[in-house]
């Protein structure tokens, strides 16, 4: 096996200025920085067990006890609704703009992406920005924090968010444990069109997400805290370190800093 490479912030630099179509894949590590914990580091939700994993995100408990759910969203909607992106999605958002960014593909749940400007997202695992009722199936759209924050606080104990036709309880449309992702063909297909792949914040753990970068032989940049599950070759370089702190040196070389 071939040994993993490491890469300078200048030729990272370098490939994006020569690419036709960049993608980036991005999980909870682009987002730590900006104050939103992840899920799977030393004081994520599955290590602290502050709300129970199988309770919170599994469909089959949505459905039976939808208050464990909204538990974890009332506390996660007070944390982000007053986040700001961090400088890697505004770099993200500025390469889009530029016409080098083709896309991004995401993990994240937590809509800092389209705040920071980026128009083309795909949110393998949805996210807040819409909701259905799981009694007559009225779909709500373009929702924001401060809705959900406000449906939430004036629902009666638990603080359930509610359909406003029948009452019934709003799903979010966050996948739970026992859907379907969203949007992953598209999202093979643009990984499978681009010349230039930065899987940015993700240890690859989760399928089927980890399973894009094995699905093309294109240049992959990896920039992550840590261990990422996915084998040294050729065409793949690795960067452990902190994004922003990568990426203002990958701006500075491109003059977008």
């Amino acid at each position: 096996m071939p040994e993993a490479q490491s890469l300078k912030p200048g030729r990272c630099a370098e490939m994006i200025r020569n690419s036709r179509s960049v993608v980036a894949l991005t999980g909870a590590g682009i987002s730590t920085a900006a104050g939103i914990p992840d899920f799977r580091g030393p004081q994520g939700l599955y290590v602290t067990r502050r709300y129970d994993p199988e309770k919170t995100f599994d469909i089959g408990w949505f459905r039976r006890e939808p208050q464990h759910f909204y538990e974890f969203s009332r506390d996660f909607v007070a944390t982000v609704k007053d986040i700001q992106p961090t400088f890697t999605h505004r770099l993200l958002a500025e390469l889009e703009k530029s016409g080098r960014l083709s896309g991004v593909i995401t993990q994240n749940i937590d809509m800092l992406h389209q705040l920071a400007g980026n128009q083309t997202v795909i949110e393998l695992h949805g996210s807040y920005r819409s909701a259905t009722c799981s009694s007559c199936g009225t779909r709500y759209r373009e929702l924001t924090y401060a809705w959900w924050d406000q449906a939430m606080a004036t629902s009666v104990p638990p603080p359930i968010a509610r359909c406003a036709a029948c009452s019934g309880v709003l799903k979010p449309d966050i996948v739970f444990f026992g859907e379907m992702v969203k949007g992953y063909d598209e999202a093979e297909r643009m990984v499978g069109q681009c010349d230039l792949l930065l899987v940015l914040g993700s240890s690859l753990n989760v399928t089927p997400a980890s399973l894009l970068p094995y699905g093309t032989e294109t240049v992959t940049v990896v920039v992550n805290r840590g261990e990422v599950m996915l084998p040294p070759a050729p065409n793949r370089f690795f960067v452990d370190g902190d994004l922003d702190v990568w990426f203002r040196d990958v701006a500075d070389h491109l003059g977008m800093a």
